[in-house]
């Protein structure tokens, strides 16, 4: 890594290190609230955007530049990891993702197998290394992927879920092959990450989207062993490790693993910096709702969460998830402009 890299905003942050201001980057920062995601993106489908590394560069690249913010993130998905592991997925327009073969029965395990190649997803590792050919000297990439349990989930539900009833029931059923499962994942997501680290990112956010819906208890036992396998399979880059849903579950997020705690709305950053401990650090926590009111309200919130944070090293601003369709963009870069003029 060059000097210039080492000692960026935003990885100075991720160490705890005083820096000039409070870095910030936006979770879904490419997205469809940005013309200039629109523009390239009217042209493809989702996937054939995800799987052509030239597009996927461009608009990860566009994103950063646009807004001004301290790190790029890949634009990739979640889900693309399970077409290599057996599952028929599919971006249904008005729908979102579809796996058309979900597992429902322990019998269903028999065609699940871990990605034995991990170039058969080089579109992703191409990717990286045209954005960090091309990215500032000075601004970090990340990485990301899901955590074993909402792949786990979007495996067996076949899309998205309120309930997560027929997750939960094969974990409660049959811990066999719910062990069985989430070692797959866990084989095959750790290779992912690590080639994504060799490739050229600077580091991993994973992505715990649905494990909000469990209690506690259920976390730790079903859960925990195997986020914390992944984390601590990933090798030289810093880890974030961000569960949304759920700040109950905040202890046990510490527990499982992570440079980076990161923090969803529902709770004061202080509180929960104060409940993870500050031997970390900790990434959040805007609602991405508050984008759509006026910019004075917006800044106002952000002024809170800088406040909640305590001039504390460790601090890297982001919404509590991503952004949402229907901004305006000129919102986001206030948000943006407001946190590096305020930030400490």
């Amino acid at each position: 890594m060059t000097p210039e890299l080492h000692n960026s905003r935003f990885l100075k942050a991720v160490r705890r290190e005083p820096v000039d201001t409070t870095p910030i980057w936006i979770m879904r920062q490419a997205g469809r609230y940005l013309p200039e995601y629109m523009a390239v993106r009217n042209k493809v489908t989702f996937l054939e955007l995800c799987k052509t590394p030239e597009l996927a560069a461009e608009v990860t690249l566009t994103a950063q530049r646009v807004l001004g913010v301290d790190a790029a993130i890949l634009f990739a998905d979640l889900l693309p990891i399970l077409q290599p592991m057996g599952f028929d997925l599919e971006y249904a327009k008005g729908e979102g993702p579809v796996i058309h073969n979900p597992i429902r029965e322990t019998s269903d395990l028999d065609r699940v197998r871990a990605v034995e190649d991990v170039n058969e997803l080089s579109y992703v590792f191409d990717a990286v290394k045209l954005i960090r050919r091309d990215l500032p000297g000075d601004i970090p990439l990340l990485g990301f992927c899901g955590a074993p349990f909402t792949l786990a989930s979007y495996a067996i539900e076949g899309g998205s879920s309120r309930h997560y009833e027929n997750t939960k029931a094969m974990m409660y059923r049959d811990r066999g092959a719910w062990k069985s499962l989430m070692d797959c994942l866990v084989r095959s997501l750790v290779d992912y990450a690590n080639a994504q680290v060799e490739a050229g990112v600077q580091a991993i956010q994973i992505f715990d989207s649905w494990a909000g819906c469990l209690s506690p208890s259920d976390y730790r036992e079903y859960v925990m062993p195997h986020t914390k396998a992944l984390v601590d399979g990933i090798q030289g880059a810093p880890v974030i490790n961000f569960l949304t849903g759920n700040p109950s579950l905040l202890p046990l997020v510490k527990e499982s693993g992570g440079d980076v705690i990161g923090i969803d709305w529902r709770i004061d950053l202080k509180d929960a910096w104060n409940i993870v401990g500050h031997d970390v650090a900790v990434q959040g926590n805007m609602d991405p709702v508050i984008l759509f009111a006026e910019i004075e309200e917006i800044k106002k919130r952000a002024r809170m969460v800088l406040d909640a944070a305590e001039g504390r090293p460790g601090h890297i601003f982001n919404l509590g998830h991503g952004v949402m369709p229907g901004l305006d963009p000129d919102h986001v870069k206030a948000l943006v402009q407001f946190v590096h003029d305020e930030g400490v």
